[in-house]
């Protein structure tokens, strides 16, 4: 059942959307060694991040709002997106990581997801 996606029965329309879309973006989006994946999921009130090498199958570098650093900070999902794209890309530089390719998981690009982006790329990523 490569590349197909398994759907319950129970599961929401704007889940299996997001689902279908998030397949769309796969088949486009490889993560190389030169140019990891920078692979987002979002939740109703977190959000985690990881740079993935897909040639591998390795996480190299991660964050999330679940991050002790930033567990307690205070202020909007939006304003703790940018507080992870920050800590993602300061993580990331450390790891020698300077280029990714953006996997937005099916998600719309605004909001928190745009948040994260804008933010990782002042952090000194480039995509």
């Amino acid at each position: 059942m490569a590349g197909k996606i398994a759907f319950g029965k129970r599961m929401a329309a704007r889940a299996v959307a997001r689902a279908r879309r998030h397949g769309r973006v796969r088949k486009k989006v490889v993560g190389t060694p030169e140019r990891p994946r920078l692979v987002v999921n979002r939740s109703t009130r977190h959000l985690f991040v990881q740079i993935v090498d897909d040639s591998r199958g390795h996480t190299l570098v991660s964050a999330s709002t679940m991050d002790a650093s930033l567990r307690t900070a205070s202020g909007a999902k939006t304003e703790k997106a940018k507080q992870v794209g920050e800590l993602l890309a300061q993580r990331a530089k450390a790891a020698g990581i300077t280029a990714v390719v953006f996997d937005r998981g099916g998600n719309r690009y605004a909001g928190r997801l745009a948040a994260l982006a804008d933010s990782a790329r002042e952090g000194g990523l480039e995509f």
